[in-house]
């Protein structure tokens, strides 16, 4: 089960699949009151009942749900994903947080009671020969030949994608495509006649509606958490997904299952939790399954997805920056460069401009711009609305390919030089906040003599030699003076280490 976090924030996004490198994020409680059990035709009326209408009287006893119909007509369509992955930083902390064998046979390179066991946990620890690594997740079928859909992180990497359907039959899968950005991969496996799973239409979701998941927590297959929907349309660390915020027991190993209505209709694809503890504190996340099907129709054509680029860097208008600009009230996306070069600049967008509206629909955020700019396509026309020197005013634009790799929320990754093998970029003022550090430099790229020294993407480069980095140049500097030997003072998640690395 993999946990991608970002690793920087104590307050963390944590992916819930299967872990190639473990980081100490997730887990779930959830209880309920117990209640005498309805009939079958009370089970099978709750099951399919219409919410009620808003204002209407609600009777708290008889408004509690039953589930266990869509349990068991759907839960054989959800499957245990179980993967492989080798990894040349053979060590790694298990996922508990103990230090000692975390169940692959990788140990502490000191032994689990060693003093030092605490300053290796979450770090990779050199070994000659790549290891294997095992994690799960989840996932559900979305067509009788095989066809299933599961989340990016937990197949990524992946040298090995074993199915196990609950009925304990097992199939070897072949990963079709992964989508990183949606966070959204379809793989296959040779079978027919398999139980599938009922497609809905989250646009229809509602604040306050009950909704179930069906995955499997820590390996455990077939298990079912149930809660409300609690938000919709929150943008997270992406630009790409208007995630769907639940209160549902989320734990990891649930990511890539299904999230259904109160219909029986797959609504999402369970995929993060929000915390402060790696726990789970009743805040989970899933991508909307009309943005998951977008995304598994091309990767099923194509193996690949292609998005429309607009070539700038957006934020949220707040009440400040919309007195600031004269706006009636804050909405729309806020431009805050420009790409050169870009689809944005050769059609005259310019730093400060505030987007309202593209193809005559209000725009009233970053992530609902980028998602309708990214669906129309590459090469598509697009009407855009601005407001600019308090005034409205259009312009069209021609858009350009996202390409895989590009970000449109970070600054271009900066390579210190190739002695060392690192790109990196400076923190924002937001991320020094909130992973407590008063600078440093995100790791976006590790090679060479710092990936072999155990250094990893998202890690945070505090300084080198003992002296404070903030920029790739300093960083490069303190390369070229050193005499063969660099120490490094890394942050990763709460922990501090010195790793030193070889440099030629």
């Amino acid at each position: 089960m993999r946990l991608v976090s970002l690793v920087r924030k104590p307050l963390v996004i944590a992916m819930l699949g299967a872990a190639t490198v473990a980081v100490p994020i997730a887990a779930l409680y959830f209880s309920g009151a117990a209640h005498a059990a309805p009939s079958k035709v009370a089970q099978e009326a709750a099951a399919v009942a219409p919410a009620p209408a808003p204002g209407a009287a609600v009777n708290p006893v008889a408004a509690l749900p039953d589930f266990s119909g869509m349990v068991q007509k759907y839960g054989p369509a959800v499957v245990n994903i179980t993967v492989t992955t080798k990894v040349s930083a053979a060590w790694q902390g298990d996922e508990n947080g103990d230090n000692g064998d975390n169940g692959n046979g990788n140990q502490d390179p000191f032994g689990p009671n060693s003093p030092f066991a605490p300053f290796f946990h979450g770090f990779g620890f050199q070994s000659p020969r790549p290891q294997p690594m095992h994690g799960e997740g989840s996932g559900f079928i979305i067509r009788s030949d095989g066809l299933i859909m599961t989340n990016a992180h937990v197949v990524k990497g992946a040298s090995e994608v074993t199915v196990r359907l609950t009925d304990r039959r097992e199939y070897p899968a072949k990963v079709i495509g992964i989508d990183t950005r949606s966070d959204i991969a379809l793989i296959r496996i040779k079978a027919s006649n398999l139980p599938t799973v009922k497609l809905g239409d989250s646009r229809t979701l509602r604040v306050g509606e009950w909704v179930l998941a069906i995955g499997a927590p820590f390996g455990f297959d077939n298990s079912a958490t149930a809660g409300i929907v609690s938000a919709k349309n929150r943008p997270l660390n992406g630009d790409y997904v208007p995630f769907i915020q639940t209160d549902v027991p989320i734990n990891p190993g649930n990511s890539g299952g299904p999230l259904f209505n109160m219909r029986g209709e797959v609504v999402g694809v369970n995929s993060q939790i929000y915390s402060r503890s790696g726990g789970y504190m009743g805040v989970s996340f899933s991508i909307p399954i009309d943005v998951a099907m977008k995304v598994g129709t091309q990767l099923e054509t194509s193996g690949h997805v292609t998005r429309g680029k607009l070539g700038v860097v957006i934020q949220n208008v707040t009440q400040d920056l919309s007195d600031s600009f004269g706006l009636p009230q804050p909405e729309g996306a806020l431009v805050s460069s420009v790409e050169k070069g870009g689809p944005a600049a050769r059609s005259g967008i310019e730093p400060g401009d505030v987007i309202l509206k593209l193809n005559g629909e209000p725009i009233n955020n970053t992530t609902e711009l980028s998602e309708k700019i990214a669906e129309l396509g590459p090469g598509a026309s697009a009407d855009l609305e601005l407001w600019r020197d308090h005034a409205a005013r259009n312009l069209s634009i021609k858009l350009g390919t996202l390409e895989e790799h590009s970000s449109a929320r970070s600054s271009e990754p900066q390579h210190e030089g190739g002695k060392l093998g690192l790109a990196v970029r400076p923190l924002t003022s937001e991320e020094q906040r909130q992973g407590n550090v008063p600078g440093g430099l995100l790791v976006e790229q590790s090679s060479g003599p710092a990936a072999e020294a155990g250094i990893q993407p998202g890690d945070i480069v505090l300084s080198a030699n003992g002296a404070p980095v903030s920029s790739a140049s300093a960083l490069k500097s303190a390369v070229e003076s050193s005499r063969g030997h660099i120490a490094l003072l890394i942050q990763r998640g709460d922990t501090r280490i010195f790793v030193p690395v070889r440099v030629g």
